[in-house]
Formats: structure tokens, sequence, C-alpha cells
């Protein structure tokens, strides 16, 4: 087999590219998430953010401050910054979602309790203002505290949205470009602010973190329903039994006759499931072909990611992130 790097994955090969940095940011995570008199906060941190996840929304942080020239040292923080609210929207989410697993492990709320991981949560928003305010950079602080504004609206929203029928496709985009999307262009936008890149590099720099986390939600979406669980870290059907009206779901919806209504009604907004109702539920999708269409959906938010950077310098960086926008999209393939 060829070990080129072009064989690669995009986030693997930029993981490379940022080694250092990466080192770096694990460093200061670590020290940053313990705790002199609690040390059950480092224990339920260390178990999501030790999980092996990709580090994907610091890595955009580290790369766009790379794309765009960055030679000192807050880049550093940013990312961490970035790290730890997204660790603590996943401690909070697991709670709200009654999740179980979590990256193909169990859960902290499931090991621990929900109350440690509410609480732990929240030290880690409170570590995440404190590095970002060392920064010294207004700015940074505006985009990345109306990012966590953003986040919270966008969780909210979906608990009132989810299991009401009466949801339409705009309103889901609410919901993902809060609650996914708002951090992934928070990690790109800062990363060319701190950078001092001209506005026309950090309005870039957004939409292509707005359109990749985009393309992103809606990919998992699409996997909850013709996913591999080993690979996508959950279990088939989860956002189904968790009554969440998703994009491949809200077509289907869209297009049902009076009984597949019905269908939805008792499954969807009054919770009755019984085993079979998730293969009724595929059906229906393939049906008036859901999944081919959220596929497509997906497929456009890539695209206008990489479009979105075509204003930014030729740079490594650059075609690692084209290439990280066609990968997420590569994975429903």
């Amino acid at each position: 087999m060829p070990n080129t790097e072009n064989s690669q994955k995009p986030h693997d090969r930029m993981a490379a590219y940022l080694a250092a940095d990466l080192e770096a940011v694990n460093a200061l995570i670590r020290t940053r998430m313990a705790s002199e008199h609690a040390p059950r906060i480092p224990e339920v941190t260390a178990h999501l953010v030790e999980a092996g996840g990709k580090r994907l929304r610091p890595m955009l942080t580290l790369a766009a401050a790379h794309l765009c020239g960055y030679e000192g040292r807050f880049h550093i923080n940013l990312a961490a910054t970035v790290e730890f609210i997204h660790t603590a929207t996943l401690l909070h989410d697991d709670v709200v979602d009654e999740s179980g697993q979590r990256r193909g492990r169990p859960t902290a709320n499931l090991l621990w309790d929900n109350k440690s991981s509410v609480l732990v949560g929240d030290y880690l928003f409170s570590r995440s203002f404190q590095l970002m305010v060392e920064t010294g950079s207004l700015q940074v602080l505006d985009i990345l505290s109306n990012a966590s504004a953003t986040i919270a609206e966008g969780e909210v929203l979906q608990l009132t949205a989810s299991q009401d029928l009466r949801t339409t496709e705009e309103i889901y985009m609410q919901v993902i470009r809060g609650k996914t999307a708002a951090l992934f262009s928070a990690a790109t936008e800062v990363g060319g602010v701190i950078a001092g890149a001209p506005d026309a590099h950090v309005r870039a720099l957004f939409d292509y973190g707005d359109a990749l986390g985009i393309a992103f939600q809606i990919v998992d979406d699409l996997l909850d329903f013709q996913g591999d669980p080993n690979a996508i870290g959950k279990n088939l059907g989860d956002d189904f039994r968790e009554r969440k009206l998703t994009l491949p779901l809200l077509k289907a919806v869209a297009q049902a006759d009076a009984e597949e209504r019905a269908f939805w009604e008792r499954t969807i907004e009054k919770g009755k499931q019984t085993d079979d109702d998730l293969e009724a539920a595929q059906a229906l999708l393939r049906k008036y072909d859901a999944l081919t269409d959220t596929a497509a959906a997906a497929r456009d938010w890539a695209a206008k990611a990489r479009a979105a950077l075509a204003p930014l310098p030729a740079h490594a960086i650059k075609d690692m992130l084209e290439d990280l926008a066609d990968y997420v999209v590569e994975r429903i393939n």
C-alpha cells in the first residue's frame, strides 16, 4: 500500500503539519483542566478530552492562524479555548440527550452522573473565557462569547423544534448553525483575527467554517440512518430513538401521506416507538429519496466551503482545508 502524503486523510495531514502546535495545545489543555480542590473535574474532562477525538475544531484555529502568517503564541490559547467550549457542550448535550455512548465509549454522565457532567461543563466554559481573555483581544472575546451564546441558543431551539412535525428545514438550519456551525466558524475566524488578517480574509475564514460545520452536521445526521456504528461512535438510529427531526426525517415528513404522517406523529411527537419502527422509518426515507437528497445538500455545503477559501493566499494549509471539505462528505459514499 502506498504511503504517500496524498493517501492520508486531510485532517491527519493537517495534524502532522501542525504537530508542534497541537502538542502545545494538548499541554495547555491538561494544565487548565486541572483543579486543586475538585479532582473529579480532571477525571471527567480527561475521559472526554482524551477519548481519541480528532481535535478538528482547535486544528481549524491553528490552521487559519498559519494560513494568515501568524507568528505569535496566542493561537495556542484560542485553540485550547475552542476545544474547551466543544467539550463543555458535549458534556451538556449527553445529559440533555440522555446519551450512553460518545466516540464509542460510555458517556461521562453514565460513568459518573448528570450533576458532575453539567458542573464540569460549566467549569470548562469558565476556563475557556480565562484563556480567551489572556489574548488581550476584545474582538476575539466578542467572537467566541457570541459563539458560546449561539451554541446554547441552538440547543434550546432544538429542544422545542426537534419533536414538532411543524418544524421546517429553515428551522433545522437555524438549529445546526447554532449547535455545530457556530463553533466551526468562530474557530476559523479567530485564527484570522489573531493574525491581523485583512477583513476579506477573516470573512472568508468565517464563511468556510460556517459551511464546513453545516456540511459536517448534515452528514452526521445522515449517517445516523446509514452509517457504520463502529465508525460513527454511536448506535444506528439514535437520533430517531431520541425523536430528533433531522434533515432526512424532515424531507420524508414533508411528503408523507395521512397514514405515514400518523406514523411520524406516534414515533416522533408522542414518542411511542416499537422495535420495528426504525426499520419502518428507514423504509420511508428510501421511499422519498430523503437520504439521497440529504447527501446532495451536504455536498452543496462542502462545495460552498471550498469556494469560500478562494480569496485566501496559496498555502499548503489552504490545500488541506479544501481537501477537508471534500473529506467531510466522502464519509457518506
